[in-house]
């Protein structure tokens, strides 16, 4: 296995070596790359070295430079270097870390990762934990843990009964709220009707008398989904003020934190999340803002009981550790790799200072890309960054608000074709925009001044 191994290693070097230099957006086209890979299953196999040297020459353009320090859109990170090589040790120790009695070390690295994790964001130091493959597995936890919870109190046991009869449970959120919550209530059975989305105010926050008003109408259990950072302008709710209202009301309260949780790591940016401990339960990605390979999400539950319960299961040739912690007690996976294992090195390599100065480095960046950008001839900051995200909208004199819309979404487009910046659009307030979103621990002074510098000459140019 040498051979491939040495190769892959040498094109993964090579890659990252090159982000700087390569374009950020995929050079292939969807022709290029089903001429390369598409075809009949061959009759007989190839060496080793070979499948993957063909990989790494035919996939290279068809790859999104994501981990450069110049991609800006989706709010996706890079890997830091212990967390991405912990990552390929991961694979090579092919591991099934669903229970200790399949990787002991897996199952207590694990455990110190979640730990760190609470420790990190000042969590409920007795809350139990999940590493999931990304937040959308993460708020199905966190909200089924909800689930047993708020059903439990209304008299019904979920996990005997199903949903079948059931007390109807409301689901009160924001009209920002991001997908991946609708998507783990219809997996939970709730349904799209069950989901009461309230009215934000200008800041993007739902404002304490419309939430107290929309639990009044609520005639059955009910739980809310708060923002700690939603996706388009970085806006968190007012957590101090709004759980104490829904906890009033009986509400099970799950936070959507999916980077932004993170910024309780830093000193200088934890205030706009100020209450959100008292939450019961916690959604985050640590492949967003603690910049670990993908996938990696992580759930926390203050109530073990019903996140045990909501996720839980025995079988005859299950063996269940005592004195150790099995993930299979606490996740929705069966088979699953030892995904806390590059979390573990993460918070190793950079330590609690190390993940604060990135937190605060990423948010300087994007206070000095939205500002530099909005002060080009052409360009208007619609929303000024907030953490790590910001928004801009680029218009031209004489368009309607309509043409501008569609302006701004070519703009983007040939912002990307330069291959200097990648940016996505969005639209916020019925207007499209384009997002600024820096969480890659890569990015540098540098990479803002050359992303406004390629935005500059492309409206230079319009």
């Amino acid at each position: 296995m040498s051979k491939a191994l040495e190769y892959a290693h040498r094109a993964a070097s090579a890659w990252l070596d090159g982000l700087d230099e390569r374009p950020v957006a995929a050079r292939a086209t969807p022709q290029d790359l089903a001429a390369a890979f598409q075809g009949p299953l061959p009759e007989t196999g190839s060496r080793p070295e070979d499948v993957i040297a063909w990989l790494a020459q035919n996939a290279s353009d068809g790859m999104l430079g994501s981990a450069s320090g110049r991609f800006f859109a989706w709010v996706i990170g890079g890997s830091v270097e212990a967390a991405l090589a912990a990552d390929w040790m991961v694979a090579a120790w092919d591991q099934n870390a669903a229970l200790y009695a399949c990787s002991p070390a897996a199952s207590a690295v694990e455990e110190a990762a979640g730990e760190w994790i609470k420790e990190l964001l000042d969590l409920p130091r007795d809350a139990s934990f999940a590493f999931t493959t990304g937040c959308q597995m993460a708020h199905l936890t966190g909200l089924a843990s909800a689930r047993n919870a708020v059903l439990q109190r209304a008299g019904w046991d979920v996990e005997t009964e199903g949903m079948f009869g059931a007390p109807p449970v409301a689901i009160v959120t924001s009209d920002q709220k991001h997908g991946s919550v609708e998507r783990a209530a219809r997996h939970l059975g709730f349904g799209r009707r069950a989901i009461v989305a309230l009215p934000t105010d200008a800041s993007g926050r739902i404002a304490p008398a419309t939430l107290a008003d929309g639990l009044s109408r609520c005639s059955g259990p009910a739980i809310v989904v708060l923002n700690a950072a939603d996706l388009n302008i970085g806006a968190c709710d007012r957590f101090a003020e709004l759980i104490p209202i829904a906890h009033a009301a009986g509400a099970w309260v799950h936070v959507d934190g999916a980077f932004g949780l993170f910024a309780r790591a830093s000193r200088r940016h934890r205030h706009h999340l100020n209450g959100v401990e008292l939450a019961d339960s916690w959604a985050t990605d640590a492949h967003k803002w603690l910049n670990v390979p993908f996938d990696c999400g992580i759930a926390l539950v203050r109530d073990r009981d019903a996140h045990r319960a909501a996720m839980t299961l025995s079988a005859s040739y299950i063996a269940p550790q005592a004195n150790a912690r099995d993930q299979i007690d606490w996740t929705p996976e069966w088979s699953r790799r030892a995904r806390g294992i590059p979390v573990y090195a993460a918070l190793k390599e950079m330590g609690r200072q190390g993940v604060e100065a990135m937190i605060d480095r990423c948010c300087a960046h994007c206070e000095a890309l939205v500002a530099g950008i909005g002060a080009l001839p052409g360009a208007q900051v619609l929303h000024p960054a907030t953490l790590n995200q910001g928004l801009v909208r680029f218009r031209r004199d004489g368009n309607t608000p309509e043409q501008d819309d569609a302006y701004t979404d070519e703009t983007i487009r040939r912002i990307n074709a330069t291959g200097e910046a990648f940016f996505s659009g969005t639209t916020w307030r019925e207007r499209r925009a384009m997002r600024v979103s820096v969480v890659n621990w890569r990015t540098g002074a540098g990479d803002v001044d050359r992303a406004i510098a390629a935005v500059g000459s492309v409206l230079a140019e319009s």
